[in-house]
């Protein structure tokens, strides 16, 4: 067992960059063949292969597709469709992989690959590195009997509409709900209004008319103020919105304030350890971004909050470690071990909306006990993050904010795992102090960028 593996392709969250450059499809045609070898060792026979709607996903399905059918794997296509979707089918078929092409929140420029085995489960850095070692050699194709096929899953969708309904429990249907959805003009576009409005919801759906271009732009989870003017407008009782491949959402209120991930996994935990027979350890996952509010009120519930690395799979592999099933980022990836194997932004959000009986005057009565640190989170784009993460300067001024705010606060310094950034988040209980730290931190590394 690897202890630590630097992997030169994997980021946080699968392979991720330009198409012109880290997504080519030379590279992408080497990287469907380099998986298929690796799965094909383990057993697996064939692969879902699902996408998102940007332009370059027809580029990319065709040369992964290639690659696959190169090392003997049989491929089965779905077409647009949220990366959990493809995780749940994975994990129905026998002997199968899933891949998403997607860059998740990413504009539509970038795209990705992203990889779960045949229990539905984003790959072990372990099984990222066996890949990457083959990647750089040369293809060697099966013989002719032994090459793959393609096939494509005519009901894919419908599958997954029947598999997210079947998460409403306490409610019996959406009857009453008033509901925007911005599907961001991704790979949600179809399946997501069809789960909101089979249950009964009366839906006004936003951001749906995806022409490979618009995916994420002034739109979705990471862009919510077409979402805002959407629920003033339609006086809904809560908007909601998914990104570009439907892993994590964001709701607004009818008091048009964002309800982000922390949030929404606090109404979670309590709404779960509250009603529900529980024996053993009451916690919950959630990152080195979780609010340290988040954490006094759980606290105060006598519920635990255990901290991983950022990122949806670190997430999975702490709640795996320690046997829980809650667990989610303050960007909105909320994980339900009970309903589903990976981040679902679907599925999280009916468990919401079933929890608070689609009433936000009950939203605001069951939040009362989580008081945000004010927190800042700035992003500094750079060819190269270590040019700031290695500066003297920089850490001696990181060191001095430190000392600062003391017991009272945190800073958080990271290199992002999706995208060319440096991102620096300051918390503490003092929100001019926050400001203060966070323009210091922010200013130099924009200097030194």
């Amino acid at each position: 067992m690897l202890k630590k593996i630097k992997n030169k392709y994997f980021g946080t969250d699968g392979v991720r960059g330009p198409i012109n450059q880290n997504t080519n499809p030379e590279f992408v045609l080497k990287l469907g063949w380099a998986a298929g070898k690796v799965f094909s060792e383990q057993g697996i026979k064939s692969v879902i292969i699902g996408k998102d709607t940007r332009i370059s996903g027809y580029l990319l399905e065709t040369a992964i597709q290639s690659g696959f059918i190169s090392a003997g794997i049989n491929v089965k296509l779905v077409g647009p469709l949220p990366t959990p979707a493809v995780a749940y089918l994975a994990n129905s078929f026998k002997n199968t992989a899933g891949v998403v092409i997607s860059a998740s929140h990413n504009n539509y420029k970038d795209n990705g690959i992203k990889f779960f085995d045949d229990k539905g489960k984003k790959l072990s850095p372990e099984l990222e590195f066996q890949i990457e070692r083959l990647v750089e050699k040369k293809i060697d194709v099966v013989s002719v009997e032994s090459l793959g096929k393609a096939s494509r899953i005519s009901d894919a969708g419908g599958r997954y509409v029947e598999f997210c309904k079947k998460s409403l429990v306490k409610n019996e249907d959406f009857s009453g709900l008033k509901l925007v959805l911005d599907v961001a003009n991704g790979a949600a576009y179809d399946v997501a209004p069809k789960v909101f409005r089979e249950l009964g919801a009366n839906l006004t759906v936003i951001a749906n008319k995806p022409d490979g271009l618009n995916i994420n732009k002034n739109c979705g989870s990471t862009d919510i103020e077409l979402l805002k003017k959407a629920v003033a407008k339609y006086e809904a009782d809560f908007g909601l919105a998914l990104d570009g491949d439907g892993d994590r959402l964001i709701f607004v209120g009818k008091d048009l304030n964002e309800i982000d991930g922390d949030q929404i996994l606090y109404l979670l935990a309590k709404e779960k350890f509250q009603h529900n027979i529980y024996l053993g350890t009451k916690g919950v996952v959630g990152t080195t971004m979780s609010n340290q509010g988040l954490v006094d009120a759980l606290n105060d519930l006598d519920i635990e909050l255990v901290r991983s690395d950022v990122g949806d799979r670190n997430v999975f592999e702490k709640l795996e470690e320690l046997g829980w099933e809650l667990g989610g980022e303050q960007s909105g990836h909320i994980i339900c071990l009970d309903s589903a194997i990976t981040g679902d932004a679907i599925i999280s959000s009916i468990k919401f909306l079933d929890a608070i009986d689609f009433s936000f005057k009950k939203f605001e009565e069951k939040i009362k006990g989580f008081k945000k640190y004010p927190q800042i989170l700035r992003n500094i784009k750079t060819k190269n993050p270590d040019k700031i993460l290695k500066n003297k300067k920089f850490n001696d001024l990181k060191k001095r904010c430190e000392n600062e705010i003391k017991l009272n606060g945190r800073i958080n310094v990271r290199k992002s795992g999706t995208e060319s950034l440096v991102r620096i988040m300051v918390e503490s209980n003092d929100a001019l102090i926050t400001q203060s730290i966070s323009d210091k931190l922010e200013n130099l590394a924009k200097n030194l960028s």
